[in-house]
């Protein structure tokens, strides 16, 4: 009974050496917080113990060291994950733990908050319609500026770096930063922790989707205790989080209550989030018809497909008034920052126009092989959820890593709402890129975020990649070698 007891506790200090090393990871914000008593003004993006009393590679050095403590740990628990989550309950409550304490960190990696805040902040107290008018352009017509005395939140979406910008994301984005900043009483303190709250409880809400859709403890703790999603949806704040809760909505409404209504209308919410999620549409839709004829998944595509529309629609009723809504979109494919398409600009820009070359050509050769999937799966005869989602998820890969022309690492969560049903070689290649994101990150705490360190985040990115598929290739060679080999002397 004894040994039973202390083998317990060895398996629970994995998780103490944890939650010590997420406290340590929060030590800087907590300094500045007790230093500053406030969040306003905030400008040390980039600068992981917040201060310019110390030198950026010193603060890289011990951001690395702190991160590669937490990564290790994490790693020791998903293989450990048996051993010391004996049932879901504890499981939930060390990730609640964990998230909690990613609150008090301080986004020090993007300002994207203080922009979300602001945005809601003009919707919600002063009447703008945030796809007509910038922060900085109500700010500064008339005598908006006296609003800045007493509204801090105001105050700090105008210094943001997006203030001349109007929404780059959809009706449903902008309508929970209203809800969010109305929260906040024009308090920019108040109004970051709401949000890092709502974030957190989003966080968990996935977690429990993630485990009534798998059943499994393992992808829970995949998504769950990832430094990806702890560091990029929690302490900073970005709005990947509730993109994936209304995908896990549509899976599970799709798979567990076989309700494709339902199904259909949370994905459309989860497309006025972020538009690339109308990916998934098509699969979802001929998976649930699988059983009938291609004429009838036709018409059915048709019907769902108008209902997506509808449900998508619905909510740009409070804020459209012409074409300019969507011109978000084109905004974001004009930005270049921390894509392949950075290494085209610096290296081959004697060759005109060669980045928007690129990405037309990619763009039009990613619709055809696109149409031509779905138009395939119309017609197929067996239609199996894992093999088609897996084929989804291909797409938005691709989509992730060449279409988008202005990447960034939190953009990789978009891969873990179907992450429960790829290959076990995908699931791993998927977590290890969600791993070297944040490593590759610290090329921007040294150097700052001018665009050309792309050009380094990138070669991080592109080598660590291709050398993790390297290694996988090798150790299935090898392993298949080894059974070869078995069978061969058994013979």
């Amino acid at each position: 009974m004894n040994i039973k007891k202390i083998k317990l506790k060895k398996i629970d200090l994995i998780l103490v050496f944890y939650i010590i090393a997420t406290i340590f990871f929060a030590v800087p914000s907590i300094i500045y917080y007790i230093q500053h008593k406030t969040i306003l003004k905030f400008d040390f993006e980039f600068k992981f113990l917040l201060t310019d009393s110390i030198s950026r590679i010193d603060q890289t050095i011990i951001y690395i060291a702190i991160l590669t403590t937490i990564t290790i740990i994490y790693l020791a628990i998903l293989k450990k994950r048996k051993e010391i989550f004996n049932n879901t309950k504890k499981m939930f409550i060390f990730i609640g733990i964990i998230a909690i304490l990613f609150i008090v960190v301080i986004p020090f990696t993007s300002s994207d908050i203080f922009y979300y805040l602001g945005v809601g902040r003009i919707d919600s107290k002063y009447g703008q319609n945030p796809y007509y008018t910038t922060i900085k352009e109500f700010v500064e017509s008339g005598e908006n500026s006296k609003y800045l005395e007493q509204d801090t939140v105001l105050q700090q979406g105008y210094i943001n770096y997006w203030s001349d910008t109007t929404v780059v994301y959809g009706s449903i984005w902008v309508l929970i930063c209203k809800f969010v900043a109305s929260l906040s009483f024009g308090n920019i303190d108040i109004g970051l922790f709401v949000f890092k709250l709502v974030n957190v409880i989003v966080h968990l809400l996935n977690c429990y989707l993630i485990y009534k859709i798998s059943g499994k403890k393992i992808f829970t703790l995949l998504y769950g205790l990832n430094p990806l999603i702890l560091i990029e949806a929690i302490a900073s704040v970005h709005n990947d989080i509730f993109m994936i809760l209304f995908i896990l909505l549509a899976f599970y409404f799709l798979l567990k209550k076989k309700n494709p209504v339902v199904s259909v209308e949370f994905l459309a919410i989860a497309t006025g989030i972020k538009y690339f999620a109308i990916i998934l549409l098509p699969f979802m839709i001929i998976y649930h018809f699988r059983e009938e004829k291609t004429l009838k998944r036709f018409i059915k595509c048709i019907e769902y497909g108008i209902l997506y529309l509808i449900i998508f629609a619905i909510p740009y009723l409070f804020y459209i008034k012409d074409i300019q809504v969507f011109s978000g979109l084109q905004v974001q494919q004009q930005k270049f920052a921390k894509s392949f398409y950075i290494i085209l600009l610096e290296y081959f820009n004697s060759i005109p126009n060669i980045a928007n070359t690129v990405s037309n050509f990619l763009l039009k050769s990613f619709v055809i092989i696109y149409f031509y999937t779905c138009v395939t799966l119309l017609n197929k005869k067996e239609i199996k959820f894992r093999k088609e989602i897996q084929k989804a998820n291909y797409f938005i890969i691709a989509f992730l890593f060449l279409l988008i022309t202005n990447f960034q690492p939190w953009y990789i969560m978009w891969l873990f709402p179907a992450l429960i049903w790829q290959k076990a070689d995908d699931i791993r290649l998927i977590m290890q890129i969600s791993l070297v994101s944040q490593f590759a990150n610290s090329v921007f705490l040294i150097n700052g975020e001018g665009w050309k360190n792309g050009t380094p985040f990138m070669f991080i990115m592109v080598t660590s990649i291709l050398g993790l598929v390297l290694y996988q290739t090798r150790k299935k060679r090898y392993k298949y070698q080894n059974h070869k080999g078995e069978k061969k002397c058994k013979e």
